[in-house]
């Protein structure tokens, strides 16, 4: 046997390994039905195979892209057609886009407000703090 060559069938720990995802991610997947469950040995451990893998890199991927899991539920559902709808799936993608392009906005609008409360504190030359005047007050 090549030692070399990955098992045709491994268990969760190494499944964790060559997907970089956390055990209880991958049994959380299992139970709101992304990952389908593996089958089981007889002593109980969940026995997995190179489908598992690659459709679990697949949720990482795009869970690492922001996807939401109801999207990412969508995503696989068109990756399992025979022919999957690339009008569908570049729609949802824009939509993803456009999520996380005003994420960016408003941390850049929180970045604004940090820097101005931050250039207006001068240590040791005012008799408040601008940064603790600016977190308390009433109107924003």
């Amino acid at each position: 046997m090549d030692r070399n060559r990955p098992s045709p069938a491994f268990l969760i720990g190494r499944l964790a390994v060559r997907t970089s995802v956390n055990i209880e991610t991958i049994r959380y997947y299992e139970r709101i039905d992304l990952l389908p469950p593996p089958p089981r040995t007889g002593g109980g451990h969940r026995v997995y195979e190179e489908e598992h893998v690659r459709r679990l890199i697949f949720i990482r991927r795009s869970r690492e892209l922001g996807f939401p899991l109801d999207d990412v539920r969508v995503l696989l559902a068109l990756a399992d057609t025979r022919n999957p709808d690339c009008r569908a799936t570049k729609t949802l993608t824009l939509r993803q886009l456009a999520d996380v392009q005003d994420k960016i906005a408003s941390l850049k609008k929180l970045e604004r407000a940090l820097k101005k409360m931050t250039d207006a504190c001068q240590p040791d030359r005012q008799r408040s703090c601008p940064i603790i005047d600016a977190l308390s007050a009433t109107s924003p």
